[in-house]
């Protein structure tokens, strides 16, 4: 059943939509340029309703025709934001992108503005598909989300893009804690422990924080290094001591005679002061 949406846009655009069914198997479509910049722009829109997965594309053809035909109109505004959507939708990430910034650098001001910087975040956000992938795209989509955060704070947009900026923040996370267990595991444990420290460090508010901390108690015990993996332990026990993480750092130690405590100088016992301070986590 067609929503009052659907409806609405099929009378908006009737003239074409006419014109369209009149054209037989051999006939071409009419020349757009014989109706008006809203029967083209509804045509683009209808297209993008009816939900067909070809429709984008057919989409974009209408709402690039508006701009060219009518380049000084509402219309033409209206399209280009239009086609920044539908090139997303596409899955037309780059065409997106250029869309959405040849919008924003035409109409700064307008109310739209806001809706295209986060189009442009969302065509590097939609292509971080999984972890093993090149990191420069997730570092694109943090800064461009971050720009919407900042530039139009109080949009609805600002609060979406807050949290695919933690999601995003989170898969950098996730891909130093994968290349870390891959060291871990062939006994690198220098290497292992240089990933884990980044996201002790740097991703701290992420989901892999209790693990990085957890794995480098394994290596520093591994290494030797009993002051070390009683400090990671202890900031791990003093910030998750409910995660199971801990409880397996815990029985590592204990094994060893050991117990979580903060021992020594290195940078974890730094870290462990900005935890007892209230300054970290």
């Amino acid at each position: 059943m067609a929503t009052g949406k659907t409806a609405a846009l099929r009378v908006g655009s009737l003239a074409l939509l006419a014109a369209l069914a009149a054209c037989g198997p051999s006939q071409k479509e009419p020349p757009l340029e014989n109706f008006t910049a809203e029967e083209i722009y509804k045509r683009g829109e209808y297209e993008l309703e009816v939900g067909n997965p070809r429709r984008p594309s057919d989409a974009l053809r209408y709402f690039s025709e508006v701009e060219r035909l009518y380049p000084y109109s509402e219309y033409a505004k209206r399209a280009l934001i239009m086609e920044a959507f539908a090139q997303h939708k596409a899955k037309k990430y780059e065409d997106a992108r250029s869309s959405a910034q040849r919008y924003l650098d035409t109409y700064p001001g307008s109310e739209d503005a806001a809706y295209a910087k986060y189009l442009l975040a969302l065509s590097y956000y939609d292509q971080i598909d999984e972890v093993g992938r090149d990191q420069g795209l997730t570092f694109q989509a943090l800064q461009a989300l971050r720009a919407v955060i900042e530039e139009y704070p109080d949009s609805d947009y600002a609060r979406s893009a807050a949290l695919k900026f933690d999601l995003a923040f989170d898969h950098l996370a996730s891909k130093e804690m994968e290349i870390g267990r891959f060291y871990l595991k062939q006994g690198h444990y220098t290497a292992a422990i240089n990933r884990f420290r980044v996201v002790v460090e740097q991703y701290q508010t992420t989901t892999h924080t209790p693990e990085a901390l957890e794995r480098l108690v394994e290596c520093y015990l591994s290494l030797g290094l009993t002051d070390e993996a009683q400090t990671a332990g202890a900031i791990l026990g003093h910030n998750f001591q409910s995660s199971p993480f801990y409880e397996d750092a815990y029985k590592r130690l204990k094994k060893q005679g050991l117990e979580p405590e903060a021992k020594g100088s290195s940078w974890l016992s730094a870290i462990y002061r900005q935890v007892i301070k209230g300054e970290w986590l």
